[in-house]
């Protein structure tokens, strides 16, 4: 939990922009994206070393392309040099997912990956959703030394996955913590909070904004309703986070 004792509040950001934004909306960490339209790939070398220099933990994305979660040996490469990116640049962890064809989590990949962040926090992504056998996942997350699961139980969204959320946090029993993402905005959070005894959850808080710009869109340089990350909607979510219905009921 954050130092106020309520649930923290993750904030995923794609950009300068959004990262000033998450800071003063309030959020406890940063998890530090590019592409978030497609689920997030790793953040630029730049924004690494910007948000390092910012006063909140910043854990770094590391995907290195869009699809699916089986990596083969040269995007393993990457994602390790990425990983070595992410330390220099003093960021506080990292957010990895690795599958096989058949959607368990890949132990031995995971585990490469893990000795080589050394030192580094550690969230296990929404590569996670994908897995045929909670038990089996959630086991494996432990035994790798993962801090977190970032998951919408295995739905399009946090609330829609709110049953099998509750399952994980049975299954998990206080190993590990199940961070509930996907969805999450001030108009949705109470469909999770307090029925779910989290410690954590993790949110975009981004809203459309219209792109004026024809050219740009025609071009295919922006979407015609980018997403931007809003300071507000932050500050929001915070707030009812702070609240005493953040906290689970006996």
């Amino acid at each position: 939990m954050s130092r106020s004792g309520a649930v923290l509040l993750e904030i995923c950001v794609e950009d300068s922009a959004g990262l000033a934004a998450a800071i003063d909306g309030g959020a406890d960490r940063i998890e530090l994206c590019s592409a978030l339209s497609i689920g997030g790939l790793t953040p630029s070398a730049g924004l690494m070393l910007e948000a390092g220099r910012k006063p909140l933990p910043s854990f770094a994305m590391i995907r290195p392309r869009a699809g699916n979660f089986v990596w083969s040996d040269d995007d393993i490469a990457v994602m390790r040099d990425d990983i070595d990116m992410a330390r220099r640049a003093g960021l506080a962890g990292v957010v990895l997912g690795a599958s096989l064809p058949d959607g368990r989590l890949d132990r031995e990949c995971l585990a490469t990956l893990v000795r080589h962040a050394g030192g580094l926090g550690l969230t296990l992504h929404r590569a996670f959703d994908l897995v045929p056998d909670w038990q089996e996942a959630i086991d494996a997350a432990v035994d790798l030394g993962f801090e977190r699961i970032l998951t919408s139980g295995g739905a399009t969204s946090a609330i829609d996955g709110a049953d099998e959320l509750e399952r994980l946090i049975s299954i998990a029993a206080g190993r590990i913590s199940i961070m509930p993402g996907s969805g999450i905005n001030p108009k949705t959070v109470s469909a999770l909070i307090p029925r779910l005894p989290v410690g954590e959850i993790h949110a975009s808080c981004a809203t459309a904004v219209a792109q004026d710009n024809e050219r740009l869109v025609a071009l295919g340089f922006s979407p015609p309703s980018p997403r931007r990350t809003d300071r507000a909607t932050i500050a929001a979510l915070k707030a009812l986070l702070a609240t005493d219905l953040s906290r689970p009921q006996a």
